[in-house]
């Protein structure tokens, strides 16, 4: 037979003990394996392709191709590894009156915990009942569900057999030694242990004791205000009512934020403002380093009257602005330089300051 089983017939060879999967697989309890088929294809490019389900168009027939699998029974049983060496044609029954829903299944027979008097591994149909509404037939004691196939009304082979395109619901799952990452796809089953690792559909997840959570964990954007000062200390601005929004990003030791400011009418900018006197705001993260670019801003009056300023650290904790462009109107700016009560123009309520920024986080 092509399908072999381990440790269940009187008669295994060394053929049988050779190919069957053994060892420790996924548990999901101290003596219990998780059910499931070998994971991996012949050219890296699928998660299962053992027992992949193959219909022959025209036909009422289909193929299982060869795999390895792990069917656990009850704790006291423990699991049955199996493998399929050939692959395997399947024969579905003509449709009647109205359609049905067949189960493809790898069940294990075992004559001294079920008395049906076998002890072997099988790839086999479990056939659905037809029905206006039809339904899948429930899974078999000590199966491991491969497939559903749709079976129409008057389903024969010809122009009326299965479409194979279009029949085919993939029941199969996975299982992989401890320890290694799980390949699943709509996987809801919890996890074994906390600190186990499985891939959903291409995404890392680690299992914490009660939830799968996305790995590693993706931070989250946070809201930020930065305090506004002067390079000297003296001629400090205040924001009044102007309208001050952040949001920042930490990725490991990088950093990105967003920050928009709009004066407002009690908003006061700094007097007697000097060179020295350039305006200053926090880092919402202290820098590994004074940096002498970080990012941009745009500096705004009107659609007419803006310009493009420089970010760059003063210091670790604080970043300035220099003015580096003109104003799309060609009409020329009232002061360049680094940013303050009077550059690059005299600053009035309703005035804008946007910007964002990526840099390099103190470890």
């Amino acid at each position: 037979m092509p399908l072999r089983s381990g440790w269940l017939s009187e008669d295994q060879s060394r053929e049988d003990t050779r190919l069957v999967p053994l060892g420790p697989l996924t548990p999901t309890s101290p003596v219990a394996t998780r059910s499931g088929i070998l994971p991996g294809s012949p050219d890296g490019q699928w998660r299962i392709s053992g027992f992949t389900l193959t219909g022959t168009r025209g036909t009422m027939s289909a193929t299982v191709s060869p795999g390895r699998a792990v069917i656990q029974g009850t704790d006291a049983q423990g699991a049955y590894p199996v493998a399929l060496t050939e692959y395997q044609p399947l024969t579905f029954t003509d449709g009647a009156q109205y359609g049905r829903i067949d189960l493809v299944v790898l069940r294990v027979y075992d004559d001294p915990y079920d008395g049906l008097g076998r002890s072997e591994a099988v790839v086999e149909i479990v056939e659905g009942t037809a029905a206006a509404i039809p339904m899948a037939p429930a899974t078999p004691p000590l199966s491991l569900p491969l497939y559903q196939v749709v079976v129409p009304a008057g389903a024969s082979a010809g122009t009326t057999a299965i479409d194979w395109d279009t029949a085919l619901t993939n029941l199969r799952t996975a299982t992989v030694g401890i320890g290694g990452i799980l390949p699943v796809t709509t996987d809801t089953s919890a996890g074994s242990y906390p600190g186990q690792y499985r891939d959903a559909n291409g995404q890392l997840q680690r299992w914490n004791g009660t939830a799968w959570t996305t790995y590693p964990v993706l931070p989250a954007w946070q809201d930020w205000s930065p305090t506004w000062t002067t390079s000297s200390g003296s001629a400090l601005p205040a924001y009044g009512n102007a309208t001050v929004s952040g949001r920042y990003v930490e990725f490991g030791t990088t950093v990105h934020m967003t920050f928009s400011i709009t004066f407002g009418s009690t908003t006061t900018y700094g007097t007697s403002a000097t060179t020295s006197d350039n305006w200053r705001f926090s880092l919402p993260v202290t820098a590994a380093s004074v940096q002498p670019h970080i990012g941009y801003a745009e500096l705004g009056v009107s659609n007419s009257a803006r310009a493009t300023a420089r970010l760059y650290c003063a210091t670790t904790g604080t970043f300035e602005l220099l003015v580096i462009s003109g104003q799309p109107s060609a009409t020329a700016l009232a002061q360049s330089g680094a940013v303050d009560a009077l550059t690059p123009w005299t600053w009035a309520s309703g005035n804008v300051i946007k910007g964002g920024a990526t840099y390099e986080a103190a470890s």
